[in-house]
């Protein structure tokens, strides 16, 4: 597999309500495919967030982003650009971060989430010195983090709902 350089091509979503900043790394092949953040149909993301805010778990891309703006959930993704193989977020490299104050201009913002160790460090290099706000690391909701049975997802990602 080569590295291909990408953009990324979806809008962060979020509104003047938003207090929660959800953070991937940077769409899939399966979420480019689909239009949308977490589109691997194996991607836990929106079952977790269901479960979380006890709602049905959103179906259409239309659906998603009125669960989010009602949750007052805000996502987006660390990197901008980069060099990819595939979905791999290990092979990411050459990253241009995202301007999260696109979001912190807007809105109220009381805490911001990492969905996995590499938006985590990508955050913490990129966008940190940045911005000067602390990030708190969650479990990847990817299916490649088997690690995490889905109850377990749901015990760690309980700290949103403070």
């Amino acid at each position: 597999m080569e590295y291909t350089h990408l953009s990324h091509t979806f809008d962060p979503i979020y509104n003047e309500k938003s207090k929660i900043l959800i953070l991937g790394t940077f769409p899939s092949v399966k979420s480019r495919e689909y239009g949308f953040y977490y589109g691997h149909p194996r991607n836990r993301f929106w079952k977790l967030l269901g479960s979380l805010m006890r709602e049905p778990i959103p179906i259409t891309i239309e659906d998603k982003k009125q669960f989010l703006l009602k949750n007052n959930i805000a996502i987006w993704d660390v990197v901008e650009s980069c060099d990819i193989m595939g979905s791999s977020d290990s092979s990411i490299k050459n990253v241009v971060p995202t301007d999260i104050n696109r979001i912190l201009d807007i809105a109220p913002i009381e805490k911001i989430y990492a969905n996995g160790a590499k938006a985590h460090q990508l955050y913490e290099k990129y966008t940190l010195p940045v911005i000067k706000r602390e990030i708190i690391k969650l479990p990847s909701t990817s299916p490649a983090n088997a690690m995490f049975s889905f109850e377990r997802l749901v015990m760690e990602w309980e700290i949103i709902l403070e």
